[in-house]
């Protein structure tokens, strides 16, 4: 009864956590290629386990609901864990491994967000952490393809 009880609390937890972050993101692969098709924007969040600034980011910018509808609605929003080893991600012809392409983003700390073009080209890697409104400022100038200009 006891086991049952704690997987019925668990579930709970696991579903409101969920609703309360919004939307998942999209893994790398999947995520480039619904970018493709829909000629989205990407942003790819680059994270550890053991960050603290990116657990703050998180629950201070990701999760904040004017953000999470913007991120959601404009653009194909990814996450990578750099340290992982196994995971084959496919770029621009290449594979790597979640390690390697934070490499090759010229990733030096965690967190990092990159904006990538529906092109796939890469616009930009912005270290560290990012408070709501700067993010959501960032997310404007991409999806309105200010830098174009």
């Amino acid at each position: 009864m006891k086991t049952k009880l704690g997987l019925i609390i668990l579930s709970l937890v696991i579903v409101t956590g969920l609703f309360a972050e919004g939307k998942a993101w999209y893994s790398f692969n999947e995520g480039l290629a619904l970018a493709s098709k829909e000629k989205k924007h990407v942003v790819i969040d680059f994270y550890t386990d053991w960050c603290g600034w990116c657990k703050v980011m998180d629950k201070k910018t990701f999760s904040d609901p004017v953000v999470n509808q913007y991120l959601f609605g404009n653009f194909i929003p990814i996450r990578i864990n750099a340290e992982n080893d196994t995971e084959k991600l496919m770029f621009k012809g290449k594979t790597y491994t979640p390690r390697e392409l934070t490499r090759a983003f010229q990733v030096t700390g965690y967190p990092s967000i990159a904006f990538v073009s529906p092109e796939m080209e890469v616009l930009g890697v912005i270290p560290g952490y990012i408070e709501k409104d700067r993010f959501q400022n960032r997310l404007k100038f991409v999806s309105q393809e200010c830098y174009k200009t």
